[in-house]
């Protein structure tokens, strides 16, 4: 966790960054890093807990993290939630709560409140179309032998 907080405030200081970084460790080996890259790349997926995934999951050459540990500066935000579940990441240790990240503009309850909410109630219209068509691509992918299941 230290080398997470360090990271968070050479992001601040040094890039502009959001004050949030993640490391993943494996067998008590940082494996990968990653600091807030939101606004440096223009990618509001570019959170410290995304680029350090994608990072240790290049290293390791897999696509999940079983065995990993996560440390990062704040409580993951839902995005990142999925990408630790999706990893398969096997314990996350966090510093700074949600509620300590809304007081410094960060508030990510909205997307909470949301999720919660059936689609037709949501802020962002959703609206389901040619799903007949689309389960085509879902048919092919049961019947492929050549699929990696996930």
């Amino acid at each position: 966790m230290q080398r997470a907080i360090e990271l968070s405030l050479e992001n601040v200081r040094s890039n502009g960054g959001g004050p949030f970084a993640a490391v993943v460790v494996k067998h008590s080996t940082i494996i990968a890093t990653g600091v807030n890259r939101v606004t440096a790349t223009v990618d509001p997926t570019a959170h410290a807990e995304i680029v350090a995934i994608r990072e240790a999951c290049r290293k390791v050459q897999s696509f999940e993290l079983s065995g990993c540990e996560l440390f990062t500066t704040c409580e993951p935000c839902p995005m990142c939630m999925g990408a630790i579940y999706w990893a398969r990441l096997a314990k996350v240790y966090y510093a700074n709560t949600r509620a300590d990240a809304a007081r410094i503009g960060f508030d990510d309850s909205m997307i909470y409140e949301e999720l919660s909410l059936p689609i037709a109630k949501r802020k962002i219209a959703m609206e389901q179309i040619m799903r007949a068509e689309a389960l085509a691509g879902f048919r092919e992918w049961e019947r492929s032998h050549s699929k990696i299941p996930y």
